[in-house]
């Protein structure tokens, strides 16, 4: 069956169709495509289609497109042969990897672009047409590509946070990391626009330390945070936690996150702690991604005590080990120094070098154009 000619009430028009896209990256306009196509149809196959060329990972794209649309069936293929509209030997080749990846019939194809009308006629199906002049959503992944940050609106959680450039403040003891990472956040709030919502994330490590204590304290009134001690089991544990909290606000922020401390600094506490390297630590640090580290000195920082410190002679030691592990592994890092306002205006001059950077996207495979139609 193809189109449903009298649709029972409630009951869909067409029993399959189909949205064929990059996705590159997934953006507002086609969330709305998938979504009309969802309300039109029984079943609905997304196929995101990436060359190899592309620098977002075909896997990613898919993992994107599924958790938006959890009621479709979304499947991947990767498809490098050049894009020529008017070829009908690369218009069918291109159509063998689109009809294996679908591997059924389509009766509808839903789409935004000019080329749906021999799309479907290929697949034998009937067009559907969607916004195709981008009044709803007047976005493009042209348009995201080459500006992110101008787009952010149009984009959802999951490519937020794989796009957001997120900014770690790391540091021995009382060495102002919470300062300095609290007063970045403020500044690019203060920014406004799509700034507005720049998150900051706490150190679970400290909210988890002061919970040891008041549990200590529970116990025996009189204990102090010499009298807390730690496994190295629980270091994992406040690693992960510490990348969860990371990721959930990167959905939610500006295209900049600032955090005090990552997973990475925690495998530093862990040699503190507990004497040597937790490989399992290390390995959930490995697995994340960083974009500039803010090391705070300890030189010219006076040691203050809040009860959750041990004491000063360890702090030249740490920050050694944070800088030897940054190198160690490659992290683009600045040593930050002097006073409040020197750290803070040397931290914002970084950041602001790192974001006009922009970000970087490979093009996509050009399109063919015959020497006739110029």
């Amino acid at each position: 069956m193809r189109r449903r000619d009298k649709p029972a009430h409630g009951e869909p028009l067409y029993e399959r169709g189909l949205v064929l896209g990059k996705f590159y990256p997934p953006h507002a306009g086609h969330h709305h495509l998938v979504r009309t196509a969802q309300d039109q149809c029984e079943r609905l196959t997304v196929l995101v289609c990436a060359a190899s060329v592309e620098s977002v990972p075909l896997a990613d794209r898919v993992a994107w497109m599924r958790e938006a649309h959890p009621g479709a069936e979304v499947v991947g293929a990767v498809d490098d042969i050049p894009v020529d509209l008017h070829d009908p030997a690369v218009w069918e080749a291109h159509m063998a990897i689109f009809r294996r990846a679908v591997g059924h019939r389509i009766d509808a194809v839903f789409t935004s672009e000019e080329y749906g009308t021999e799309l479907a006629r290929r697949f034998g199906a009937e067009e559907v047409c969607v916004d195709r002049d981008r009044t709803l959503f007047p976005v493009s992944g042209t348009a995201v590509r080459a500006d992110p940050a101008g787009n952010w609106e149009f984009l959802g959680p999951a490519v937020r946070a794989a796009l957001t450039r997120r900014i770690v403040v790391l540091g021995a003891e009382s060495t102002g990391t919470t300062t300095l990472s609290r007063a970045l956040a403020e500044h690019w709030r203060g920014r406004g626009g799509v700034w507005a919502k720049t998150g900051w994330v706490e150190e679970y490590g400290r909210r988890y330390s002061e919970e040891r204590l008041a549990a200590a304290r529970a116990a025996d009134p009189a204990a102090t945070w010499a009298d807390v001690s730690f496994t190295s089991q629980e270091f994992p544990v406040i690693a992960r936690r510490q990348d969860e909290e990371e990721e959930r606000a990167a959905r939610l922020g500006s295209p900049v996150l600032f955090c005090d401390t990552d997973s990475l600094a925690t495998g530093i506490w862990h040699e503190r702690y507990m004497g040597g390297r937790s490989e399992e630590v290390e390995r959930i640090a490995a697995g994340t991604r960083r974009d500039l580290y803010l090391l705070t000195d300890h030189a010219d920082v006076p040691f203050e005590d809040d009860g959750l410190r041990d004491g000063p002679q360890l702090r030249p030691w740490m920050t050694g080990r944070f800088r030897e592990e940054l190198e160690r592994t490659g992290q683009r890092f600045l040593v930050v120094s002097g006073d409040r306002e020197t750290r803070l205006a040397t931290a914002v001059a970084a950041v602001d070098e790192l974001l006009a950077e922009g970000w970087h996207f490979a093009a996509p495979l050009p399109e063919r154009v015959r020497e006739d139609s110029r």
